[in-house]
């Protein structure tokens, strides 16, 4: 089957071929048929399987005619990564038509955000936070919405969005078609689509959610205190040119790419303590080569689609197996083949036991010849967090130490400048350059008589 069979208004089709899609995935050739037909989807479909255009195509489809100047579609998401990213999909497969679609989250001023939705563009992309706040304003109350999309929606329940996102539908109309996209479906997303779709036509619903074909995977032993230094040697030995590499907590991520710095590898981090334009430079910078490597928290692990990434490396086993699925899920992405390595101390050795179970096979277990796995590790890896908040305290009271010293210190100087300042004698002569002072006209006439 070809993209060409389902008959795409011919604009549309030129942008398909400006992405240089030829044959739908198995994701894009179920739901694009009922979508273009206006029936609700649920879907499960696993990251990387090309879900975006199962749902951004059906909704040009039956945009192609109508006239602009009001939003009719809304597609949610969890991140600010994936938003953009949804964007870019638009813009090229929009190229051709008339539509026009904008992204709405956090992170950035919100000017430009209050233009497009002032104005009415055809599709906003957002994330449920930032569109709460723009949707207070009568000029982002959205009563024209025909076409809503929920994308990720298990992340979304993660990150805690599920209260925001009940909060807009219940502000949308009610007469629209719903699309929920999901890589798993647990219990509340499944509430969530029975309360908000309308007899949907159902997508892999019972297939458990599984890793992307093409992904080798293996797990590489290692002490905790070492994991530093096998990346490192891995990466300066060429065992892997370009990884993306997730760690469990921001600081982490902040520690690892201080120390592979250091290493002269060229590196940069990605996490919600980041802003917008921040996270946005160092993906670029990954995405064109400029980097080696992409140290990131789960917050980016959905949001990142680099074309032909291939290696996945999990420097922190994933606490939840359903992690590991989304995390790997960057590599062999569309088709393709890459390499997912977790790096696994002993006390994370249940965590990969859970990830076993729940791909259904045992993952291969892998050693770096020549690796010394005894050696002493060079300073400590992460600083405990009461000492963390120790030297901020101790930071901050230094800073207004220093804020109330400079206050003290400016009456002071201000009085010195005062005493520093000349007084001339009324009877004095006049300073060089400067003319006597005009006596009264009064006295110059007594004078004169």
């Amino acid at each position: 089957m070809y993209f060409s069979d389902f008959d795409f208004h011919p604009a549309i089709q030129r942008g398909i071929d400006d992405m240089g899609f030829t044959e739908p995935t198995p994701i894009q050739r179920d739901a694009i048929p009922p979508a273009t037909d206006g029936r609700d989807v649920l879907a499960c479909a696993m990251t990387g399987s090309g879900k975006t255009a199962a749902f951004v195509l059906p909704i040009l489809q039956r945009m192609a005619g109508s006239r602009g100047g009001r939003t009719r579609a809304l597609i949610l998401t969890p991140t600010r990564e994936l938003a953009s990213q949804i964007h870019e999909h638009i813009e090229v497969l929009a190229r051709h038509t008339p539509v026009k679609a904008a992204t709405v989250f956090g992170g950035v001023k919100p000017g430009k955000q209050e233009k497009a939705l002032r104005a009415g563009v055809d599709i906003v992309v957002a994330t449920p936070g930032r569109l709460l706040d723009l949707m207070k304003h009568p000029w982002a109350r959205l009563e024209h919405i025909d076409f809503l999309v929920l994308d990720e929606g298990d992340r979304m329940l993660d990150m805690g969005f599920l209260p925001d996102v009940r909060r807009i539908l219940a502000q949308l109309p009610r007469a629209r078609q719903t699309m929920l996209f999901s890589a798993t479906l647990p219990r509340p997303i499944v509430q969530l689509s029975r309360d908000f779709l309308a007899d949907p036509v159902r997508i892999d619903v019972e297939r458990r959610s599984q890793p992307a074909t093409g992904i080798n995977h293996a797990v590489l032993p290692v002490p905790e205190q070492l994991k530093t230094h096998l990346l490192r040697e891995m990466l300066q030995r060429g065992e892997v040119e370009t990884a993306l590499v997730f760690t469990r907590t921001k600081h982490r991520a902040n520690r690892l790419a201080e120390k592979l710095t250091r290493a002269g590898i060229n590196c940069d981090k990605i996490h919600g303590n980041r802003s917008q334009p921040q996270r946005e430079a160092a993906l670029a910078a990954f995405k064109h080569g400029r980097i080696r490597v992409l140290v990131a928290t789960d917050i980016a692990a959905r949001g990142i689609d680099v074309e032909a990434l291939p290696h996945v490396i999990n420097f922190d086993t994933p606490a939840q197996p359903e992690d590991y699925i989304h995390r790997v899920g960057r590599t062999a992405r569309a088709g393709m083949v890459g390499d997912a390595l977790t790096f696994a101390s002993p006390a994370e050795r249940p965590l990969v036991a859970a990830i076993e179970r729940a791909v259904g096979r045992k993952l291969d277990r892998r050693r770096l010849e020549g690796f010394d796995y005894k050696a002493q590790p060079d300073g400590r890896f992460e600083v405990p967090i009461n000492e963390r908040i120790a030297a901020i305290r101790t930071r901050k009271a230094e800073e207004r130490a220093r804020s109330r010293a400079k206050a003290g210190r400016r009456p002071q100087r201000e009085a010195g400048q005062r005493s520093a300042k000349p007084h001339r004698n009324a009877d004095a002569p006049a300073r060089p350059g400067h003319s006597r002072r005009r006596r009264p006209k009064s006295a110059r006439t007594t004078r004169a008589a």
